[in-house]
């Protein structure tokens, strides 16, 4: 789970993974598995698209201004 907040992979919310079970929480760790059917695909609109490319690009921008002041430390 990116940076441990409960939002789960690209800020989709928790339980939204591989099914792993809840990753870092209670007993097993991301090891309580769980065997449910597969889920149909969806499809997301043209402004979910636009919400999630934006929420991804956000993260990925304060990942690199954390790899930045790193570096800046580094020197």
């Amino acid at each position: 789970m990116p940076y441990f907040d409960g939002t789960g992979p690209r800020g989709f919310g928790p339980m939204t993974g591989r099914g792993l079970g809840f990753c870092g929480r209670g007993r097993g760790r991301g090891f309580g598995r769980r065997y449910a059917p597969v889920a149909e695909p969806v499809a997301f609109t043209k402004e979910e698209q636009r919400k999630i490319l934006e929420a991804e690009l956000a993260e990925l921008e304060a990942e690199k201004k954390a790899i930045e002041k790193e570096l800046k430390g580094l020197k």
